[in-house]
């Protein structure tokens, strides 16, 4: 089969991944035309010349971003059959892919392209008065949608370190607020600081956000943070080992549908992209993607 690979150029020097990624995946044996995106509109349109042109699959060369993004320009399509996705991660990497056991390596990654072994994984959408979006990871609220969306204007050289920064740098001015969270069998009510709806298991650069998740259950895991922005400093070391479930500051459900509304406009991101403020309603759709494993 063709690929149809989609890399991110802010994900390091386009043209060098670029070389890198077609080396690799000459080593690999496996064919792909490689097209460099200039935005998120872009990329859509470059999906979309693939489905038009019979692309059989689609590679996203990039992070988390990349992947939600060409995950997002296939489902908008609403495909009969689940479109098939492979990642090769560049850049500060791809937390998605660490469930399946790939390498943040360009070169390793490549070879799982190769061979017929596939993943059926659920995604899910997030609509807002923004607009509508797929991811395939995680979407954040709170606290963590204000790091991304401050992250965003530090330079992208920083690497992994902007994303760091901009938290300690917007926690000690982030208060907790009063959250409405309705899912399928019950509705939470109560003050936090954050909220994840998780997909997969890890998120910024491998803490293990959601130990619990899996990727074919229909439904998100969904982890609300109640304490102040001062309880988070202990619990971020928990989280990188995924040991912050049994802490009396985090609520865990499971839903495959939910609204999430705050008494002051709450930030959200998906996928390390900021999308806008809350109200926002979130949904599940079960086995929407065969990932290439």
């Amino acid at each position: 089969m063709r690929w149809w690979g989609v890399l991110n150029p802010s994900a390091g020097d386009a043209g060098d991944v670029r070389e890198r990624v077609r080396g690799a995946l000459a080593s690999a044996r496996v064919e792909a035309d490689l097209w460099i995106s200039e935005s998120d509109d872009h990329l859509r349109a470059i999906v979309d010349e693939g489905l038009e042109a019979g692309a059989e699959g689609f590679i996203a060369i990039g992070g988390d971003g990349t992947v939600s993004l060409v995950a997002d320009a296939l489902l908008r399509r609403h495909p009969p059959e689940p479109p098939l996705l492979g990642v090769i991660p560049s850049g500060s990497g791809c937390d998605f892919i660490r469930v399946f056991g790939i390498a943040q390596d360009v070169e390793a990654a490549a070879q799982h392209l190769a061979g017929s072994e596939t993943y059926l994984a659920d995604a899910a959408v997030v609509e807002g008065a923004w607009g509508r979006r797929h991811f395939v990871n995680a979407a954040d609220l709170g606290v963590i949608g204000a790091t991304v969306k401050r992250a965003a204007g530090f330079p992208r050289r920083l690497g992994r370190m902007r994303y760091l920064t901009a938290f300690w740098t917007v926690l000690p001015f982030f208060g907790s607020t009063g959250v409405t969270i309705s899912m399928e069998r019950r509705t939470y009510e109560g003050r936090a600081i954050a909220i994840v709806l998780a997909n997969g298991q890890f998120f910024g650069s491998g803490l293990n956000i959601a130990p619990k998740a899996t990727l074919v259950d229909g439904v998100l895991d969904v982890q609300v943070f109640t304490g102040t922005r001062w309880s988070a400093i202990p619990i971020v070391p928990r989280v990188r080992r995924g040991l912050h479930l049994g802490h009396p500051s985090v609520t865990r459900f499971r839903s495959g549908k939910l609204r999430i509304d705050a008494d002051r406009p709450w930030p959200i991101e998906v996928d390390g992209d900021y999308l806008g403020e809350t109200p926002v309603d979130v949904t599940v759709l079960p086995r929407a993607l065969r990932i290439k494993i």
